[in-house]
């Protein structure tokens, strides 16, 4: 191959100088490759909020996100019919009133009461009564202390506890008298001869009333 190759200069051995060549052809290529630009060749400034919008990707998202709750509703609807076997409740529940129900009601309500106040009893409270005083007899034959003995003392003891009451009432009373009556006796003035003679004019008048009366 190397004896085909045609140098720009002469050369003794054609094989090195066709590897010198290579070498120095790659290493222009790599410095070609590598160079910087004078100019500003790069590509303009790319802005993602330009390009990519998120709110259409959140609008989006929600729109699924509805999509997947309204599929899962309607999967557990079917789901619930599959296993109840489609039951349906749109029945009109409609309870039918009646206009003289309450008239019914308060017939009924005395027809009752009519029929119990007719029946005759079962049990004989008359009988149940004899019997009870005849229980009471016996108790009252083998109690060692005789019926309402409690009451009849609380009852003696009433008497006496009031008589008490009177007494220290009377006492008091009697006190205050004669201490109103000793002051009185010190404030009240010595009679007069005037005073005398007053008394005895009124006495021969209320005679007087009275012999005509």
């Amino acid at each position: 191959m190397h004896r085909s190759y045609q140098p720009i200069t002469p050369a003794n051995n054609k094989l090195l100088k066709k590897r010198w060549d290579m070498s120095s052809y790659n290493t222009h290529r790599r410095k070609v490759q590598s160079a910087k630009a004078v100019i500003d060749n790069k590509p303009p400034q790319t802005y993602m909020h330009l390009h990519l919008k998120l709110k259409k990707l959140q609008v989006e998202e929600e729109r699924l996100a509805t999509i997947e709750r309204d599929n899962r509703i309607l999967l557990e609807k079917m789901s619930f019919v599959m296993r109840t076997r489609g039951r349906v409740d749109n029945r009109n529940d409609y309870e039918h009133k009646s206009l003289n129900k309450t008239k019914r009601q308060r017939e009924l309500l005395r027809a009752i009461l009519k029929r119990i106040t007719a029946k005759e009893p079962h049990y004989n409270h008359l009988q149940w009564e004899d019997e009870w005083q005849i229980n009471e007899t016996y108790m009252d034959n083998i109690s060692k202390y005789p019926k309402d003995w409690y009451k009849q003392l609380m009852s003696k003891k009433k008497p006496k506890e009031g008589e008490k009451s009177e007494r220290s009432k009377g006492d008091k009373r009697h006190s205050i008298y004669s201490v109103d009556s000793g002051k009185e006796g010190r404030n009240k003035p010595e009679p007069t001869d005037n005073d005398e003679g007053a008394d005895d004019g009124n006495k021969v008048e209320e005679d007087k009333e009275a012999v005509k009366e």
